[in-house]
């Protein structure tokens, strides 16, 4: 399954208030959501208009949508902008492009992303392309429209420069025309985290689609009009044992908004750090749980075999980089999906139902949703509906490559004969996605550059 936005949680109880952004299967016939405002236009200097609107994309959360005509002179413009908080990582999406269908995915670009065709090594910067809500052809066909625009003035100037641009032109017109012979990978890397690539087999996780999170440098942040990271103080024994509060805006409607954090000890188990956000003018909740101490040095796979609703009752710590599947259901869930979680199974599942329904069915619908996408998520929806009332026995396994995660043993301290745990060794494509090849833990410093 592809990326879902991290730490977001159901607002059942939030207090009603009328929706700034509008989701994108909904009518908005009668709500009138677009708003026309009165601009200069940059090409002829005339007046023309803007139109302005706000909407909700799924696994991008809000986006304000602009275009610009001008009647004088014809000109036209339209670019996306991010309505929401930079995320806390950045991501980097790769897609392999093989048949005319994938050249229908839909992309979200924002503005502070770039664009990679990794077979021809041509990336697209930042700053050379604004925001976008379109697909792969059209950023294919808008790579082919900004290369062709200067190659009369190279012909001139410089006819092996020419004949470079020219022969990429080429090469992206193929992958247009068949990308079934000529099939080529796009990566979109967004430091602010806010890019998206669709994911044409979701619910289950899209074999052509990989995503990878990364922690920002500080020239990256600096970029995006972020404040630096504040330096690590030594804190005592007294204040770890203290709620800590850190002051800053909701995610949802930018009020200012606390964030409550804790580090508490589980039995058996480790020291995790507990966070909670509340806002009190949306009604806005979630909380996170990270864990703390040393890297586990093997992964934990933990198997659960549910069979009545007392087993929905478990405390369940999901981690961060814990992956959940349930394989009765087809139901499998990557790692970061839904963020670190301390709750019940029944929570957790309820918690999973919420965010598909609202962030990954939204594609199936409207307009552009086809009948076959949409009866498979009816059907995909009502199985894990079932799953929640416990109408059929099924198995819950829990992946955590790094051991973090945490499922109650209500037998303790004796084996639990409905759960099995196993340890694993990791490998090393998964030791390189948390960075730990890189780490050296022998002989550290001896071998320092002077």
């Amino acid at each position: 399954m592809s990326q879902v936005p991290p730490s977001v949680t159901a607002t059942a109880n939030a207090p009603e208030k009328e929706k700034m952004f509008n989701d994108i299967g909904d009518s908005v016939e009668d709500d009138q959501p677009v708003t026309v405002i009165e601009s200069l236009c940059m090409n002829c200097f005339e007046n023309g208009e803007s139109r302005i609107m706000l909407t909700l994309i799924p696994h991008f959360r809000e986006i304000i949508l602009m275009c610009f005509e001008c009647p004088h002179c014809g000109f036209k413009n339209n670019e996306i902008q991010t309505g929401s908080a930079v995320r806390e990582k950045g991501s980097i999406h790769t897609c392999s492009i093989k048949s005319k269908t994938d050249l229908n995915r839909q992309v979200v670009k924002s503005e502070s992303a770039s664009v990679k065709f990794t077979e021809l090594n041509f990336e697209i910067p930042p700053a050379t392309q604004r925001g976008v809500l379109t697909t792969v052809e059209g950023l294919v066909s808008k790579s082919i429209e900004g290369l062709s625009a200067m190659q009369p003035a190279r012909l001139i100037q410089d006819e092996a420069l020419h004949k470079g641009v020219q022969t990429v032109i080429d090469t992206l017109q193929s992958y247009l025309e068949s990308p079934a012979d000529n099939p080529f990978t796009i990566e979109i890397n967004d430091p602010a985290g806010n890019s998206y690539i669709e994911n044409m087999c979701a619910p289950q996780k899209d074999p052509q689609i990989s995503i990878k999170e990364f922690e920002r440098t500080p020239v990256q942040n600096e970029e995006l009009g972020l404040q630096p990271a504040p330096e690590n103080e030594e804190l005592d024994d007294d204040l770890l044992k203290e709620v800590h509060i850190f002051h800053g805006n909701c995610s949802r409607c930018n009020a200012p908004s606390d964030t409550r954090m804790h580090l508490m000890d589980i039995p058996h188990f480790k020291e995790v750090v507990i966070m909670a956000t509340d806002c009190e003018l949306c009604g806005y909740k979630s909380n996170e749980v990270k864990a703390g101490g040393a890297i586990s040095s093997h992964g934990k796979r933990i198997t659960l075999n549910i069979k009545e609703l007392d087993d929905l009752n478990r405390d369940i710590l999901k981690s961060e980089t814990c992956g959940l599947e349930i394989p009765e259901i087809e139901l499998h869930l990557t790692t970061g999906t839904l963020g670190g979680r301390f709750t019940t199974v029944e929570g957790l599942l309820a918690q999973v139902y919420d965010e598909i329904k609202k962030t990954a069915s939204p594609f199936a619908s409207g307009d552009s949703g086809q009948e076959q996408r949409k009866k498979a998520f009816e059907t995909f929806l009502a199985k894990l509906e079932k799953a929640i009332k416990v109408e059929m026995p099924y198995t819950l396994i829990l992946d955590d490559p790094l051991g973090n995660s945490y499922l109650q043993n209500i037998y303790a301290p004796d084996p639990d004969p409905d759960m099995t745990i196993e340890t694993y060794e990791r490998d090393y494509e998964q030791n390189e996605a948390f960075g730990l090849n890189d780490l050296v833990l022998e002989n550290y410093g001896e071998n320092k550059d002077v």
